[in-house]
C-alpha cells in the first residue's frame, strides 16, 4: 500500500478486519506500506500492522509477493502509479477522484483492462447496507420513475484563513477541492443510484484566496510551514445541476465552507411512488416514504439496515446493532477480494467508473468557467 495517512489507516484496518468478518477464497497479507520519509513509513507500518515497508513503490514492482498495489497518495500520484502497477501484473485499488483529468483516467482505465488485472476505485459510501437497500429498491421499481436526485456533502475544516495551504488546495497536487473531493463521492452516488448524467452546468468559489503554506499532520488537521503564504487555486465550494439519461434533475452542493457540518453527505430521491432519504450521520437508517400508505399514517419510515436481509450487515452484528464508517471499507475490499479470487467478474466501481465520473467532474469545471451548460460525452 502506498500512502499511510488518512486513507492508509482505514484501508489498513479494513484488511486487517475483512476475514474476521467474511470468508473469502483469498486473503490480503499486508507485506509491505510505502512512504517517502523513512521514520514515520516505518512507524506507521508497526502500527497499522505490516510486515514492511519501502520507501519507493516502484520496488513493489519488482516483488513477486506483491499481487495487489493499492494507492492512497495525493492525487496527482495516481496515474503513475496504478498504470505501472497494472502493466506489471498487480491488481489496483486506487482511491477517489482517480486521477487529475480525463486523460489521465482513461489511460489507468486502459491499462488495467489491457494488463488484466482486478481495478477498483474506492468511493466507500455505496458500500453502506442502506445505500445497497437504496440500490436495491430502485431497481424493483418501488420508487418508480425517479424524478430527482439531490446531494449535498458539507464540512468546514479549513473556514479558518489561517488553516494551512495544504495538498488538498494546490491545483498541481490534487486537480481539484470541493469538486473532486466531495462532489465526486455525490456524483458516484447518483451514478450507482440513479444512471448516467447527460448535461450539466456548474458553479465554482474559492472564499479564501491565500493562505499561510502548510503539510498534513493526520487526519484533516494541518500544520503551517514558515511564514510563506500562497494563492489557494482550487475551489472552496462547488454547486451543479444535471439531467441524467433518464430523465431525471439532479441538484448537487458541496463546500468545506458549511460551518457546523463535520461531514455531511446526504442524499435524497424523489420518485412517482415514493422516495428515499439517506444520510452518513445515521449510516445504519434509510428513510422511506411510499405513496401507497393509508392517508392519515403517510410519512417517511426510518428503516435500520441491520437485518440479515440487508446487504453485507448479516456479515456482522445481531440486528439492531449498527457499524459504522469503517465498516463500508470493509465490504468494499471484500468485493475487491472477490473479484481478486474470479467470481463475479470485475467489481464496480471501476476504474471505468472512476473514469465516468471524472468526466463529470471535469464538465462540471468547464461549465463553471464557460457560464454555460456542458453536456457529457464518455
Amino acid at each position: 500500500m502506498v500512502g499511510y495517512k488518512f486513507m492508509g489507516k482505514a484501508h489498513s484496518h479494513a484488511y486487517r478486519d475483512l476475514p474476521f468478518f467474511f470468508d473469502t477464497d483469498v486473503e490480503p497479507v499486508l507485506q509491505t506500506l510505502v512512504g517517502r520519509n523513512q521514520n514515520a513509513v516505518r512507524l506507521a507500518a508497526e502500527k497499522l500492522g505490516w510486515l514492511s515497508y519501502e520507501t519507493d513503490w516502484r520496488r513493489l514492482l519488482e516483488r513477486d509477493d506483491i499481487d495487489v498495489v493499492d494507492i492512497g497518495t495525493p492525487n496527482g500520484s495516481h496515474a503513475e502509479i496504478a498504470i505501472a502497477a497494472a502493466k506489471a501484473g498487480k491488481h489496483v485499488l486506487c482511491e477517489k477522484p482517480l486521477a487529475m483529468n480525463t486523460l489521465q483516467a482513461k489511460e489507468m482505465w486502459k491499462a488495467a483492462e489491457q494488463a488484466g488485472v482486478v481495478h477498483m476505485i474506492c468511493h466507500n459510501y455505496r458500500f453502506a447496507p442502506a445505500v445497497q437497500w437504496a440500490k436495491k429498491l430502485i431497481q424493483e421499481g418501488v420508487l418508480g420513475d425517479i424524478y430527482h436526485f439531490r446531494a449535498q456533502y458539507l464540512q468546514d475544516w479549513i473556514m479558518d484563513p489561517q488553516f494551512p495551504l495544504v495538498w488538498r488546495m494546490r491545483k498541481e497536487v490534487t486537480g481539484s477541492g470541493t469538486l473532486g473531493d466531495l462532489m465526486a463521492h455525490s456524483i458516484d452516488l447518483a451514478r450507482f443510484l440513479v444512471g448516467e448524467i447527460r448535461e450539466v452546468s456548474g458553479l465554482l468559489e474559492t472564499f479564501i484566496k491565500t493562505r499561510p503554506v502548510g503539510e498534513m499532520s493526520g487526519g484533516l488537521e494541518a500544520a503551517a510551514s514558515g511564514g510563506a503564504v500562497a494563492e489557494v487555486d482550487v475551489d472552496d465550494a462547488a454547486a451543479a445541476l444535471a439531467r441524467f439519461e433518464n430523465g431525471a434533475v439532479g441538484v448537487f452542493e458541496a463546500t468545506r465552507f458549511a460551518k457546523g457540518n463535520r461531514n455531511g453527505n446526504r442524499i435524497e430521491i424523489n420518485g412517482s411512488k415514493g422516495s428515499i432519504r439517506w444520510e452518513m450521520d445515521r449510516m445504519n437508517n434509510l428513510e422511506l416514504y411510499l405513496e401507497n400508505d393509508p392517508l392519515g399514517i403517510q410519512g417517511f419510515r426510518s428503516i435500520t439496515c441491520t437485518e440479515g436481509v440487508h446487504p453485507y450487515a448479516g456479515a456482522y452484528w445481531p440486528a439492531g446493532h449498527p457499524i459504522g464508517y469503517e465498516h463500508t471499507f470493509i465490504n468494499l475490499m471484500h468485493e475487491f477480494m472477490r473479484g481478486i479470487s474470479g467470481k463475479g467478474g470485475n467489481p464496480s466501481p471501476s476504474f471505468e467508473d472512476g473514469y465516468r465520473n471524472q468526466v463529470v467532474l471535469e464538465a462540471i469545471e468547464q461549465s463553471a468557467t464557460a457560464g454555460a451548460k456542458v453536456a457529457i460525452t464518455y
